[in-house]
């Protein structure tokens, strides 16, 4: 009988080991970036006015921007300045920019700040738990994932966000119209990006005749693309909208 509950015991602890290393594999890895002086400044002083804390229940935005609108979600701003420029230029629209890198979002802040715009709040943890736990069933407009981490190593692809789980559940966090626009500068993951899109049966694209959507005017240029133009590298849009 000894013997049995020593067993017992002994597949417990097995168990218990093997929860707490199994993981989540992460589209992201934190690296270290150089943080500027100003930058800095906008993550001790500025960035409490802006940041949503993560919660077991949804933001509720209405309360949180103080009006009733649409509502926008970024996802890996990179160092802000595109995401800046689109909410100043649509203060009607009100915007959730999601990053984890420090040195982005002390940027974001910093310009937030200094152009005075009041439309944009800040998300600094995992996008998958933020779609999870914290943002309601049918309350998006939209959703933007611009020039995400291509991963290109064959061996790292399953590293990549847009992916059909997660995909799935962006989904079901935009209304009924709202859109999934993404880019991306690297061609075999644009292509994986349409068949990951199109194999969402809630979805349509918004190219009637399929396949990739002409940079619309509303996304703006980013430094990275701008250098990645001259150098002659493609640029790829997908815009699909929820049916």
């Amino acid at each position: 009988m000894e013997g049995y509950f020593a067993s017992i015991i002994l597949q417990y602890f097995i168990l218990g080991a093997l929860k707490m290393t199994q993981h989540t594999i992460k589209s992201f890895v934190l690296r270290a970036g150089r943080m500027s002086n100003r930058q800095q400044q906008a993550l001790d002083n500025w960035l409490v006015d802006y940041e949503l804390l993560q919660h077991e229940s949804p933001w509720c935005f209405d309360k949180i921007f103080g009006r009733v609108a649409d509502t926008v979600v970024e996802i890996g701003y990179g160092m802000g300045d595109s995401l800046a420029k689109m909410a100043a230029e649509n203060i009607n629209i009100n915007y959730l920019g999601l990053e984890v890198h420090r040195p982005g979002i002390g940027s974001l802040v910093a310009d937030l700040h200094d152009n005075n715009i009041s439309n944009v709040r800040i998300a600094t943890f995992d996008a998958v738990d933020v779609f999870k736990n914290c943002i309601a069933d049918d309350s998006l407009s939209g959703v933007q994932i611009f020039f995400p981490d291509p991963w290109p190593k064959k061996r790292h692809n399953k590293r990549r966000l847009i992916q059909s789980d997660f995909i799935s559940l962006l989904v079901k966090k935009i209304k009924v119209g709202g859109f999934i626009h993404c880019a991306t500068d690297w061609h075999d993951y644009a292509t994986e990006m349409l068949e990951c899109l199109y194999a969402e049966k809630s979805l349509v694209n918004k190219q009637v005749d399929g396949g990739f959507f002409p940079r619309p005017d509303s996304r703006p240029l980013t430094k990275f693309e701008k250098r990645g133009l001259r150098l002659g590298h493609g640029v790829w849009d997908l815009i699909f909208v929820r049916k």
